[in-house]
């Protein structure tokens, strides 16, 4: 199993190898690199495609200290550096598009294109955050209970199959796995007045059925982004289309990738 030790951290992660265009793709929240599998079997016969845990997440070793979607920006920068790559396409689903835009930022010429799928550019919803820092103190507490994970998932997912194997994957992981990670979450930056010094090619795909980021961040953050040609409706999809409703994500991902 490949491991890269970067800042700190013992990165889990897969490549495809080969001489192909990279694109790494960065996972969202409470998942794991395999949530992109039906991206890598789409895409591996023309890409190089490389996945990785993040902090506190997967096959990752976490040092378990606090940090944020900068910090995680430079774990992918990093681990392009571990491989050799100078230049990729970054991918992000959710909060892997959180850190994404950040790696863009931090270094614009080490990222030829970004693919965002069901993300944003802003801080979470006020209104929320009581309800998502309740459910992070019973994580912390009791773990992933029946009512908490199933809630979650439901948001997250939203198929009784898929469900199930992410919540089991979810009570394997340590209680603590929810304090830093969701700190860094909730309490993100807003980067979206600097959206506009972004200037590669962008996609945007969003499920029409997100109820964690709504498809007017998605038409924000596309409207922001020079290099962004409109957003790609994913209908029907949940927060993480790309999984659940891969065959819609797929072809226009191909078709964005092969017109760089």
């Amino acid at each position: 199993m490949p491991f890269a030790e970067i800042n700190g951290q013992r990165i889990r992660f897969d490549d495809s190898g080969g001489d192909r265009p990279p694109v790494i793709l960065s996972h969202g929240f409470l998942m794991d690199r395999e949530m992109f599998a039906p991206q890598i079997d789409a895409l591996a016969p023309e890409f190089r495609v490389i996945t990785w845990d993040e902090r506190g997440f997967g096959e990752t070793e976490f040092d378990g200290e606090p940090f944020t979607y900068w910090d995680s920006a430079r774990d992918c920068l990093g681990l392009l550096d571990y491989l050799g790559i100078d230049r990729a396409v970054l991918g992000g689903m959710s909060q892997g598009g959180f850190l994404s835009l950040r790696a863009a930022l931090l270094a614009p010429e080490r990222v030829c294109a970004l693919v965002l799928i069901d993300t944003q550019a802003g801080v979470e919803d006020p209104a929320r955050l009581p309800a998502y820092r309740q459910m992070q103190q019973t994580w912390l507490q009791v773990g992933p209970v029946d009512e908490v994970a199933e809630t979650i998932a439901n948001l997250i997912i939203g198929d009784p199959v898929l469900n199930e194997v992410w919540i089991a994957k979810w009570r394997e992981l340590p209680l603590e796995s929810m304090r830093a990670p969701g700190d860094c979450l909730f309490d993100r930056d807003d980067v979206s007045d600097r959206l506009g010094e972004i200037l590669c090619p962008a996609i945007v795909c969003h499920g029409t059925a997100d109820e964690s980021i709504e498809m007017e961040r998605a038409e924000l953050l596309c409207r922001g982004l020079p290099g962004c040609g409109g957003v790609v409706r994913i209908e029907g999809a949940p927060h993480a289309s790309n999984l659940t409703h891969a065959d819609q994500v797929n072809g226009p991902l191909l078709d964005f990738l092969r017109s760089l």
